[in-house]
C-alpha cells in the first residue's frame, strides 16, 4: 500500500486517481461518512481513530488491525484521513481483479511479517486445505501462501473471495459474501443426521446469485426417505428446479453437485454452464464449468444398454463422470473430468455411499424477499450469518 508517509495526501497521484472511480454523489457520501466517524474519534484533527474504524466495519482482532493498517497505508500514525478512505476504497473496491486480489492476499497477512500461512482449526482446515502452501521465506520454517496460488485458492473458495472482498462495507448493509441460506426440512428430522451444515451452504453459494440465496429445502434424505432411485427422483423433480445433490461416503468423504436443470430422463447428457461440482469434507472447493465439453448433467432411467448406465451424475463422460450415482443409490464413482476441471472428489475413484441427500433451491423474486412484517429478510438474518462467519475464522463482526 505505499511507505510511510504525511496524512495530508492531496497530493497523492493515487488520490485523484481513485476519487475518479467513484460518481460525485459516492464521493460526497464518503466524505460524510468519514466526517461522522471523525467526529466519534474525537481525534485533534479530521481523523478517524483505529478503535471507530474497526466497530463500524465490524472488524476485531488482527484482522481488524490489518485492515486500518493497509487503509493507512502503514503510516503507524493512528490517523485515517478522508484520502486514505477514497484511496483504500478505491482500490479495494473499484481496482481491477488483480489489485484487489493483491489487497486482500496483503489482508490475510494479518501479522505484517509477509507470511499468510495456515492455520489450525477444523472447521477453517476444510477451507485451507484447497491451498496449496509451497512458499518458503528465509527464517521461516512453516511454507506459507505465493500469491499465485492464493489467486488459485480464490477460485475454488468464490464465497472466501467474495467476503474477504467486502470488508470495506458495514456489515448491517448487507456485506457480501455473508449470507447463507435458511435451510428448511421437516420437524421428525434430527437436525444431527443432516450434511449440508450452514458452513457448506455458505461455501456451496458462493457463485449462486442472491436470489438462490433465501431457502434452501431438504427435499430427500436417504435415511428417511429409504434407498429408491424412484423416490430420489420423485422427491427431487417435483418442484422444476435447482437442486443440490450431497453424499457422504463410507470413506468419510462429503461431496456433491450443483445442478441447474430438473432432473429429467435423458439419453445423453444435457444442462447449462450453471451446474457445478463441489467438495465439502475434508477439503473444501468449487469447480466450475470450463467449457471443454457440454456434459454437465447426466440423468438415465430405465435404460437397458450398458452405453447409457442408470443413475444420475455430472460431468465427463459414460462410465467416466466426474460424479456418478448410479440407479440402485448404493454405489457410484468420481473421475477427474475436464468438463469442470475438478480431480476425484473422494479418496478412491469407486465411490459406496453412505448418506445421500438432495435440497431444492427455492428462488425468489425480490418483492417477496420480506416475511411477517420484515422478519426472516434477507438483513434480519445477518446476524445469525455473521455468527456462522465468526464460527467458521473468516469473520471478526460483532454488535
Amino acid at each position: 500500500m505505499g511507505n510511510s508517509q504525511s496524512p495530508s495526501s492531496h497530493r497523492d497521484p493515487r488520490f485523484a486517481s481513485s476519487s475518479r472511480a467513484f460518481s460525485h454523489t459516492e464521493l460526497e457520501a464518503l466524505k460524510s461518512l468519514h466526517a461522522s466517524l471523525a467526529a466519534q474519534s474525537q481525534s485533534k484533527g479530521p481523523y478517524v481513530s483505529p478503535s471507530v474504524f474497526k466497530n463500524y466495519f465490524g472488524l476485531h482482532g488482527p484482522l481488524g488491525d490489518r485492515m486500518f493498517d493497509l487503509v493507512t497505508q502503514q503510516r503507524k500514525d493512528q490517523n485515517l484521513t478522508f484520502e486514505d478512505l477514497v484511496i483504500a476504497k478505491g482500490i479495494y473496491e473499484k481496482g481491477t481483479k488483480d489489485e484487489i486480489e493483491e489487497f486482500i492476499y496483503q489482508l490475510l497477512d494479518v501479522y505484517g511479517d509477509g507470511i499468510v500461512g495456515s492455520a489450525h482449526h477444523e472447521t477453517v482446515n476444510i477451507f485451507l486445505n484447497a491451498a496449496k502452501f509451497a512458499k518458503q521465506d528465509e527464517g521461516h520454517a512453516e511454507e506459507s501462501l505465493s500469491f499465485e496460488d492464493f489467486r488459485t485458492w480464490c477460485t475454488l473458495l468464490p464465497s472466501v473471495r467474495k467476503f474477504l472482498g467486502s470488508l470495506l462495507i458495514p456489515p448491517n448493509l448487507g456485506r457480501p459474501g455473508s449470507q447463507v441460506p435458511r435451510l428448511l426440512h421437516l420437524e421428525n428430522i434430527d437436525p444431527n443426521m443432516i450434511l449440508l451444515k450452514k458452513v457448506y451452504a455458505w461455501h456451496i453459494g458462493g457463485i449462486l446469485p442472491q436470489h438462490d440465496l433465501e431457502e434452501w429445502k431438504l427435499l430427500y434424505h436417504s435415511s428417511v426417505n429409504g434407498q429408491s432411485f424412484s423416490t430420489f427422483l420423485g422427491n427431487v423433480s417435483k418442484d422444476k428446479g435447482q437442486t443440490v445433490l450431497i453424499i457422504k461416503d463410507k470413506e468419510g468423504y462429503v461431496y456433491g453437485g450443483y445442478a441447474s436443470q430438473p432432473w429429467e430422463r435423458h439419453g445423453d447428457f444435457y444442462g447449462d454452464l450453471k451446474s457445478f461440482l463441489f467438495q465439502l469434507y475434508p477439503t473444501a472447493s468449487i469447480f466450475r464449468p470450463t467449457g471443454a465439453n457440454t456434459n454437465l448433467q447426466w440423468c438415465a432411467v430405465n435404460f437397458s444398454s450398458a452405453s447409457i448406465p442408470n443413475g444420475i451424475g455430472f460431468g465427463g463422460k459414460v462410465n467416466h463422470l466426474g460424479l456418478f450415482l448410479s440407479a440402485t443409490l448404493d454405489q457410484g464413482h468420481t473421475f477427474s473430468c475436464t468438463t469442470f476441471g475438478s480431480p476425484c472428489l473422494s479418496k478412491t475413484n469407486q465411490i459406496y455411499p453412505e448418506v445421500i441427500e438432495g435440497w431444492g433451491v427455492v428462488t425468489k423474486v425480490p418483492d417477496e424477499r420480506k416475511h411477517d412484517g420484515g422478519k426472516g429478510t434477507v438483513l434480519e438474518r445477518f446476524k445469525e450469518d455473521r455468527h456462522m462467519l465468526n464460527m467458521v475464522g473468516l469473520a471478526n463482526a460483532s454488535e
